[in-house]
């Protein structure tokens, strides 16, 4: 088996070269026919909630045995450069290069008073939520939030669970996160059977969350932003959310970049008075980058201590 840091290394290199693969091939996209595949067959709610919470719980638990389960195995088989599967697996359950075209591709069309467009990109690439009538600034807040928070899904919490437990702990994160993006919503349709996929998300990004927020800060300070605003807004308006984990990371981001974050009607992470716009995204995709930079380093530590503390 190669080295968890080259892994990682590797599957680094290949994810700011080559980006996603297309969606029939790729493995998340698997991971979502499977829970479409299990949605299809649900109790209905005649069936009382304490079944569909079972259900749903059931549901959530085969999928990490399914999608982790090979993995694990393939770990124990000696096979012959095993870095040829291991460095695009591992590939696989982060993403950067992608977020970070989606957040310039918004920039753009906002810098070309495209807003029609912006709002398009958004709805495509970042946000669930209806962005019809967002203005300039909402949509520049939205793309700014979603920069920031999948810091936390896209990176720091499968290399947390890869540097943890390898491979197959990054899988069953991937498919966790991929559970309550698409069945943790509470409205009368999700609200019991997605219950434990939203909560199992919630408990596995609590550490990773805090990590981002802390190293936003950081790499505020290491970008030129503000990173005693950072701070500050952080530990003041870290709650103001309706996630337990998503305000770590967005309040550090409004108060380096002195910005108002509003999502209207849900909150308002006021790092400063000024409104983001296309020039604000720019600086916080800077701060994006050195975040990654930084989360990469504290991973390989994280990973060099503990295969010495278990050697």
């Amino acid at each position: 088996m190669p080295s968890p840091i080259i892994t990682l290394l590797g599957a680094l290199i290949l994810d700011l070269s080559l980006g996603e693969p297309p969606n029939p091939f790729h493995p998340v996209a698997w991971m979502g026919h499977y829970i479409n595949l299990g949605w299809r067959s649900r109790p209905g709610p005649d069936k009382g909630k304490e079944i569909q919470f079972v259900y749903g719980t059931g549901m959530v638990l085969l999928g990490i045995v399914v999608f982790s389960l090979p993995w694990v195995i393939l770990n124990y088989l000696n096979i012959p450069f095993q870095w040829l599967w291991s460095i695009p697996i591992l590939k696989i359950t982060f993403s950067m290069r992608a977020l970070v075209r989606a957040g310039n591709q918004i920039r753009r069309a906002l810098d070309r008073a495209e807003l029609e467009e912006a709002r398009r990109l958004l709805s495509l690439h970042l946000v669930s939520r209806c962005t019809d009538k967002l203005s300039c600034s909402l949509v520049a807040a939205a793309a700014i939030e979603s920069l920031s928070e999948n810091i936390t899904d896209g990176l720091t919490s499968p290399l947390f669970f890869f540097a943890l437990l390898g491979i197959p702990g990054a899988w069953a994160y991937r498919f966790c996160n991929t559970c309550d993006s698409m069945l943790g919503y509470r409205d009368m349709e999700y609200e019991y059977q997605g219950k434990f996929a939203a909560r199992l998300d919630e408990v596995l990004n609590w550490i990773p969350a805090r990590l981002t927020g802390v190293l936003i800060v950081l790499a505020a300070y290491l970008s030129g932003e503000d990173a005693g605003n950072a701070w500050r807004t952080m530990k003041s308006q870290h709650k103001r959310t309706a996630s337990p984990n998503a305000g770590w990371s967005m309040s550090a981001m409004a108060g380096a970049l002195g910005v108002t974050l509003e999502k209207a009607g849900y909150y308002r992470l006021e790092g400063g008075n000024r409104l983001p716009d296309s020039q604000v995204i720019k600086r916080c995709i800077r701060v994006v980058w050195c975040t990654v930079v930084l989360v990469i380093c504290l991973s390989i530590i994280f990973i060099g201590v503990i295969h010495a503390c278990f050697a």
